[in-house]
């Protein structure tokens, strides 16, 4: 795969974006020379051979004999490969790296292969939207706050590394290189990025960020989430922060070896910057406006904002004062998709391009099927505007005809390449008997309720739902950590309001007729969503792709079991009655 061309140490973001705006205008061609390059490099594997393509790599030989897949398909042939199988069995050239998904949907992750080629569309998708970015908001020899975690890589049974995709991708000198190249090193050293405890690792983020606080001109992560925990935990741990800067002395609360030396470099008695720190905090307002106080020359925040993370956008407006947001790159650990080539738009309205030359894409209607039958895939340049379909995705690294499972709609078109608007995971997240809402319907329900909180101060921290289908009627039951005490009244009405955002029609008349009983609204424990993400941190999964589960099934019952147990109040809905 042809890379941007250009020195590691300088970096021309018009060079990427006048390649970039060549590759859009031939998307048709170049998506055809991606699939032929895929097919010659990889037709003589195990997998590819069994389908009878017999070296053809055509799109239409391609799609007659080569079968739609899901992740479940492929996993015989990824643990073979896992477990040590030199043979070509997915790729010609063998794996020796293993990224694990995120894994808080069903509750174990999933091992994806990685590659070099996954590691060079990475950075061109990183060159990209950086390029795009630096045009809109130029940053000039600085340095970013970056609250990021490396997870700890271990060998599988064959011998190969395995990690988080995120973990993959900043072990890799790439990364350091472009980010070097694109004048934004982290402020943080390696010893803080990979160290074993995230919440040592967290606290000395932001030391590192006061300490650099002028340097610091983008403030970032890869979800959303991970900035408003940062910033939700400064607002617990900064006068301690400031007792760090003022006296040199590193918290005792760090206490591994390597992030405290790593840290004793940079930590020297500042009463001055102390002092400015301390002042900036006591007179903020209920903490508006925190990121811009600490970090004067901060030009924007940069992260995923889209989908799960959509609702932390109003308490990271809230810290981010006047700051534009801007909604990073799409993709997953699959791979990459698209990048961010308008970043003037808020992260609501955001669209992704797609890059032709990093995979080759499909395109599933998404139309209600009568008869069962599903609607035909179609090309990158044959997608409709304003429709929307699920991603159907082949790449360098082993994954053919492989279905991502996430909607987009499509938005418009950059030349000939779509514009793509991520809508949600296409598996139903809350369904009973004829109801189907899914993470975006269970956002929009939990937002209308949040709005009764305003008044009393109140928000929700964070959410997840099950479906309780031991009690007959079956019925939802959405889980909500609240910032403070909420009086009874005031849940009662969250909680009726709850069950009447939902407006499937499916869900409406099961609620009318009783076929599904009152929804039940469970207030948990504060901390409660911590103790999630120490879970899943504690199973191997890096903090910087944690998604707090939005939907609990019974294949995580462990999650389960923390909301539950950590349930103080619990209200039925009257909405129906």
């Amino acid at each position: 795969m042809k890379m941007v061309e250009e020195s590691e140490n300088k970096f021309d973001p018009q060079q990427v974006i006048d390649e970039f705006e060549l590759l859009s205008k031939d998307a048709g061609r170049i998506q055809e020379e991606t699939l032929q390059k895929i097919l010659e490099e990889n037709g003589r594997t195990e997998y590819l051979q069994q389908w009878g393509l017999n070296g053809k790599t055509d799109q239409v030989s391609f799609k007659n004999c080569v079968p739609l897949v899901t992740h479940k398909d492929l996993e015989p042939y990824i643990h073979r490969i896992v477990d040590g199988d030199l043979t070509p069995i997915l790729t010609r050239k063998s794996i020796t790296t293993i990224s694990l998904s995120s894994g808080t949907t069903q509750g174990k992750p999933k091992f994806v292969p990685f590659n070099e080629e996954l590691m060079e569309s990475t950075m061109q998708i990183f060159k990209t939207s950086f390029a795009f970015r630096n045009r809109e908001f130029p940053v000039v020899n600085g340095k970013a706050l970056q609250f990021i975690y490396g997870s700890k890589q271990f060998k599988t049974k064959g011998g190969l590394a395995a990690g988080t995709a995120t973990t993959n991708v900043y072990r890799n000198s790439q990364f350091k290189k472009t980010m070097k190249a694109m004048q934004t090193p982290c402020c943080s050293p390696d010893e803080v990025i990979f160290g074993p405890d995230f919440n040592q690792s967290l606290y000395c983020h932001l030391l590192c960020g006061l300490i650099l606080r002028n340097e610091v001109q983008v403030v970032s992560s890869t979800f959303a989430h991970s900035i408003v925990h940062a910033f939700r935990k400064f607002e617990q741990v900064w006068q301690e922060l400031v007792a760090n800067i003022r006296d040199g002395v590193l918290s005792s609360r760090v206490t591994v070896p390597s992030i405290r030396s790593a840290m004793s470099k940079l930590l020297k008695p500042d009463p001055e910057l102390a002092d400015t720190i301390y002042n900036k905090c006591i007179r903020l307002s209920n903490w508006y406006g925190l990121i811009p106080e600490l970090f004067p020359n901060t030009r924007y925040i940069y992260g995923i904002m889209t989908g799960s993370m959509e609702p932390y956008l109003k308490k990271l407006r809230h810290y981010a004062g006047e700051l534009p947001l801007l909604s990073a790159d799409y993709g997953s650990s699959e791979g990459w998709i698209g990048a961010n080539v308008n970043p003037e738009l808020p992260p609501e309205l955001v669209t992704y391009a797609v890059l032709p030359n990093i995979g080759y894409f499909e395109f599933i209607p998404i139309v209600e099927n009568v008869d069962g039958v599903e609607a035909t895939p179609v090309g990158l340049t044959e997608v409709k505007l304003g429709e929307e379909y699920e991603i159907v995705v082949t790449n360098f690294a082993g994954l053919y005809r492989y279905r991502l499972g996430d909607v987009v709609k499509i938005k418009g078109f950059h030349n000939g390449t779509p514009e793509l608007q991520f809508i949600c995971r296409r598996n139903l997240l809350l369904s009973i008997n004829i109801d189907k809402n899914t993470e975006k319907d269970l956002q929009l329900a939990v937002e209308a309720a949040a709005q009764l909180l305003l008044n009393e101060k109140l928000e929700v921290v964070d959410f997840s739902s099950n479906v309780n289908t031991s009690a007959d009627p079956g019925h939802y039951v959405i889980f909500w950590e609240l910032n403070g005490e909420a009086s009874k009244e005031i849940l009662k009405e969250c909680c009726n309001c709850l069950d009447k955002s939902f407006v499937d029609a499916g869900y409406v008349s099961s609620r009318k007729v009783k076929t599904i009983g009152p929804l039940e609204l469970r207030i948990v424990k504060r901390g409660t969503f911590h103790k999630i993400l120490d879970h899943f941190v504690g199973l191997g999964a890096a903090v910087s792709q944690f998604k707090t589960p939005r939907c609990v099934g019974t294949t995580n019952l462990s999650v389960l079991q923390i909301l539950t147990s950590n349930v103080v109040e619990s209200y039925f809905s009257t909405a129906f009655s």
